[in-house]
Order: structure tokens, then C-alpha cells, then sequence
């Protein structure tokens, strides 16, 4: 009974430290030892000391994960693991060209193969080719643009 009582400690205590170390494996490992608990529980003693112990695992575990998440990020040391904000910013050196890229001519600057860069009037953007590989300093005209990327295709 002892090694049961250890298990099933030691498996709530891995699932409560996977709020402040990320990664999974300490609630793997927790939810291992639980399960390893559970099933020491069945095989030596009874169905019914067995049942008891998966239902005390289910609402200590329920519970745990309700004071994680619920009630720990309301506290001045909860507040320190958890995020309160989200980054809304690109990463897209043109974000305000976006509207005005599109439609207009470019030269490959290298070759697009299908990725590449393109000149549009005196700057440098990276693209990528609607058409798999274009050489050097064919006349392009840009298609789309993401915060990421200008899509082009050869100019007719």
C-alpha cells in the first residue's frame, strides 16, 4: 500500500511542476506513475480498492489542473508563469507595402529556383516563383504578398 500511497504522490507532484517546467515530460512521467498506481491498486487488492483508487486519481488530478489553471494564474506567483498579453506584431520588413507590391513590376535579382530575391525599383525583397525556376534578370510581375513572402510569375 505504501508503494501505492509513493506512486500516486509522486505523479501528482511531476503533474504540478509541468505548469513551471515546459516540455511534457514531467507530465508524462506524472500521468505514468498514476496509471502504474492505478493498476498496482486493481492487481494487489481488490476491484473495488482499485475503483477507489482511479477515482481519487480523477479528481485529485481534476482538481490540480482547475488550481493550475484557474486559480494559480489569479495569484502574484502565478502571474509570473503565465502570459497575459500576445505579440500582434509582423515580422515583415514591407507590412505597410503590402497593398502597393502587388501589381507591380520586378526584376529577378537572382534566380528564383523557386525561391529567390527580386528588384522592385531600388530595394531588395525575397520572393518566391508561381513556376518553378526563374533565371536571373527575367522581368517579373508581383502576384501576392504575406508578411513573409512576395509571390511572383514571369511577365508576359
Amino acid at each position: 500500500m505504501g508503494l501505492i500511497i509513493l506512486l500516486f504522490s509522486l505523479g501528482l507532484i511531476l503533474l504540478a511542476l509541468e505548469v513551471v517546467v515546459p516540455g511534457g515530460i514531467l507530465g508524462i512521467a506524472g500521468g505514468i506513475l498514476l496509471f502504474v498506481g492505478c493498476v498496482l491498486s486493481f492487481a494487489n487488492h481488490s476491484i473495488s480498492y482499485g475503483f477507489i483508487a482511479l477515482t481519487i486519481t480523477a479528481v485529485a488530478a481534476f482538481t490540480l489542473f482547475y488550481v493550475q489553471f484557474k486559480v494559480l494564474p489569479k495569484t502574484s506567483i502565478g502571474k509570473r508563469y503565465f502570459l497575459k498579453s500576445e505579440i500582434t506584431a509582423s515580422s515583415s520588413k514591407f507590412k505597410n507595402e503590402l497593398a502597393e507590391l502587388i501589381g507591380k513590376n520586378a526584376i529577378a535579382s537572382t534566380i528564383l529556383s523557386p525561391s529567390g530575391y527580386i528588384a522592385i525599383g531600388n530595394k531588395q525583397y525575397e520572393a518566391v516563383s508561381e513556376s518553378g525556376l526563374i533565371p536571373k534578370d527575367t522581368p517579373l510581375l508581383v502576384t501576392s504578398a504575406t508578411p513573409f513572402q512576395l509571390t511572383v510569375k514571369i511577365k508576359n
